[in-house]
């Protein structure tokens, strides 16, 4: 892709609302433009960031044994009411009314939705477990959106949800998505660590977030010193195998966020230590048992012939809101440093030369013949600048070149 033709409005300065370090390189780099108050167009250069982000995290939920599907994001409100969340949501959940009168909304998550396909389509205990996940825009109408991608209103989410018989099986199930979040977050580049969390409007008995570390993180964070030494998972971890070592290798150290914090907790081995920092939360994994299946009449028969109501779980990450996170936690005084796996085009090439045939056809060759993603430009600088005089490769360093 030659820079010159290249689809990227950048901006000479930046809004006044722009609060944030990635907000603000985001806007200037040509990102994202805001549409409305929380919700953004996604423009070339962060398109290819986002969906980037997106395979990295769609693979890793493949290679866990999770499986794809795509649901609608417009709800019937009926499915809501019978989980018995529809009035307990709040004035977060967008409401509508079709032409024929029926209450609809726009889904802020999908427990409700994924059940009602499941007690539809699973009926024996010899089809469990079941692991379903879809990557889709969620909206909820935050009171008060900021920070650009990081806290809007409409967003990119991977959610998904798995199904088994009883408890040992879901807490099997869980700790599957625990070590693929590890992985996940590792192979983007940023530095998760899980911390226990209140279980919040989903419910449920067990929870983690996970949180990305960045110096402008929105919360404050305290961990165990241990945590920046501890060993990612591998290509080759067995699913399918005991989980459980690597869960407690990662949880049995201290870990909390700022709500969660006591400064009196006995959770910190004696002579280790414990690190103030700031996060970001990027992910969050619940198992909440029978919560939803219960009341949604989401059962299978089981081997006796009994009606058992099916243990869930719902696991979530933040698609759109990585790529925010991601460039809180890397960057510098010039700009973005995307992390290899995510970045836009992984080689800049600068002619400085431009006008003279013996380097421009050099140049136009190395282009067309590399096989990964390249910027190619032959221009002193682009049409758009921010700053007109800079040098092509200072103003790709905002860009996170």
């Amino acid at each position: 892709m030659r820079l010159s033709k290249l689809f990227l409005p950048v901006m000479k300065e930046t809004p006044a609302d722009a609060q944030i370090v990635s907000h603000r390189l985001m806007l200037r780099s040509g990102m994202i433009r805001q549409s409305a108050a929380g919700i953004y167009n996604w423009l070339p250069l962060g398109l290819k960031v986002l969906r980037n982000v997106e395979r990295i995290v769609r693979e890793e939920q493949d290679r866990a044994g999770a499986q794809e599907i795509l649901m609608p994001t417009v709800q019937q409100a009926e499915l809501w009411k019978q989980s018995g969340r529809y009035d307990a949501y709040g004035p977060e959940m967008l409401r509508m009314m079709d032409r024929h009168e029926r209450e609809m909304l726009f889904g802020p998550t999908h427990e409700e939705q994924v059940t009602d396909i499941f007690r539809n389509c699973v009926k024996s205990y010899k089809d469990l477990p079941k692991n379903l996940y879809q990557i889709q825009w969620k909206f909820r109408d935050e009171i008060r959106p900021r920070f650009g991608v990081m806290r809007g209103r409409e967003f990119l989410m991977k959610d998904n949800y798995s199904f088994d018989l009883d408890e040992e099986a879901a807490r099997r199930s869980y700790n599957r998505m625990f070590v693929a979040y590890l992985r996940t977050f590792a192979r983007l580049g940023v530095r998760a660590i899980p911390m226990r969390a209140d279980t919040g409007p989903i419910g449920g008995e067990l929870s983690h977030e996970f949180i990305v570390l960045a110096p402008t993180g929105e919360s404050a964070v305290f961990y165990d010193h241990d945590f920046n030494s501890l060993d990612i998972p591998a290509d080759d971890t067995d699913y399918d195998g005991d989980l459980q070592p690597i869960v407690d290798n990662w949880t049995s150290r201290y870990a909390a966020t700022e709500e969660m914090h006591e400064p009196t907790a006995n959770g910190v081995p004696e002579g280790h230590k414990l690190i103030t920092g700031r996060g970001i939360e990027v992910g969050h994994i619940f198992y909440f048992g029978t919560k939803y299946s219960e009341p949604m009449n989401a059962i299978v028969q089981g081997a006796d012939g009994e009606k058992i109501p099916v243990h869930m779980g719902s696991y979530g990450i933040g698609v759109s809101r990585l790529v925010g996170a991601i460039i809180e936690a890397s960057h510098d005084d010039n700009g973005i440093i995307w992390p290899e796996n995510v970045a836009p085009w992984h080689v800049g090439l600068i002619n400085l030369r431009s006008m003279m045939p013996i380097v421009r056809r050099p140049a136009m060759i190395f282009m067309k013949s590399w096989a990964g993603p390249v910027w190619m430009c032959f221009m002193t600088i682009h049409p758009n600048a921010p700053v007109p005089n800079l040098p092509k490769w200072i103003w790709w360093g905002c860009l996170g070149s």
